[in-house]
């Protein structure tokens, strides 16, 4: 009887755990925070902050539909 019930504490238990350790823990921060954007004779900018590597970014795109957004790094911080 005794084995018995050792054996249930041990399975409820065991699923105790494997319950605890299959348990998702996603960070859920964004890398890249927009900080602020403008937009002056059909050109566009955009800066970004990433945190984790400390970079500002900014962004640009042009006049058209078909322009391509180019993104930069500058100012890294200590």
């Amino acid at each position: 009887m005794t084995k018995a019930i050792a054996l249930i504490l041990v399975a409820i238990l065991a699923g105790f755990g494997f319950h605890a350790f299959a348990q998702v823990r996603a960070d859920a921060r964004p890398a890249i925070t927009p900080i602020g954007n403008s937009s002056s004779n059909g050109i566009s900018f955009a800066w970004f902050y990433d945190s984790i590597e400390r970079v500002v970014y900014v962004c640009r795109t042009g006049h058209g539909s078909g322009d391509i957004v180019e993104c930069k790094a500058k100012a890294p911080f200590p």
